[in-house]
């Protein structure tokens, strides 16, 4: 399991991810979650895999290797949804060729991704891409998306997460759902990757790392819980 979460703001762009992979209970991996394609001053998309292993890294070499060849690919694309497109079609390709293969070992084709980002000309976008191919684009009605693990962390983000949130406050935001997904389950897991991207630089320029045991990681999660508590105790007593 996994869990990964896009924001989209009128500010910027937020996109995080946990590093956490398994088979079995008894083979945990760490492996980051977090591709970055990025020309500075033309263009930055993001892409936050979700699903089976070797199903989301075979996506991705396939959009590498596009990526050093002949246009259309990543970096040549004029839109975030022509991006989508792509990402979608590598997607139904390794699909096509390693499907008949899972289905022979009792198992289907698992991949999923979070795309966003924004090229020159154009505004931030932001999409949810199905294992199917398919996807949806985030817009000020739903201004966040997730995969993998989301039920943990939904109900933060929606507490709290609106277009007009500044990128430092969805950012804490975004941090406590993860931690409130990795306290409810133990399959998503540190380090942390965290993206901020300001709307219209076209370049990154703030991107972290949380470790277990990182100081301000462990500071916030220490203050929402003392808050949380502290405003529990002070709720109206029920009259019975």
């Amino acid at each position: 399991m996994t869990y990964c979460v896009g924001v989209k703001l009128d500010e910027g762009l937020i996109f995080a991810s946990d590093s956490r992979t398994h088979a079995g209970v008894d083979n945990y991996a760490k492996f980051c979650k977090m591709t970055v394609f990025e020309n500075a001053g033309e263009r930055v998309l993001v892409l936050l895999s979700s699903g089976g292993l070797a199903a989301t890294q075979a996506v991705i070499n396939v959009l590498r290797q596009r990526a050093a060849g002949e246009p259309p690919h990543l970096g040549s694309v004029a839109s975030m949804f022509d991006a989508a497109n792509l990402v979608a079609d590598a997607m139904r390709a390794i699909e096509r060729r390693d499907g008949p293969y899972l289905e022979g070992g009792g198992l289907e084709f698992n991949a999923s991704f979070i795309l966003g980002g924004q090229i020159a000309g154009e505004e931030m976008r932001l999409f949810r891409i199905y294992a199917e191919g398919n996807f949806i684009e985030a817009g000020s009605d739903t201004p966040f998306l997730q995969t993998g693990e989301a039920k943990y962390g939904k109900p933060i983000l929606d507490l709290a997460v609106t277009p007009s949130a500044t990128l430092e406050d969805a950012t804490k935001c975004v941090l406590v759902s993860f931690d409130s997904t990795m306290l409810s389950n133990l399959s998503v897991g540190m380090p942390i990757d965290l993206l901020c991207y300001a709307r219209d630089t076209l370049a990154v320029t703030m991107k972290r790392r949380f470790d277990a045991g990182d100081a301000y990681f462990d500071s916030l999660k220490h203050q929402w819980i003392a808050g949380t508590r502290k405003v529990f105790h002070e709720l109206p007593a029920l009259e019975w």
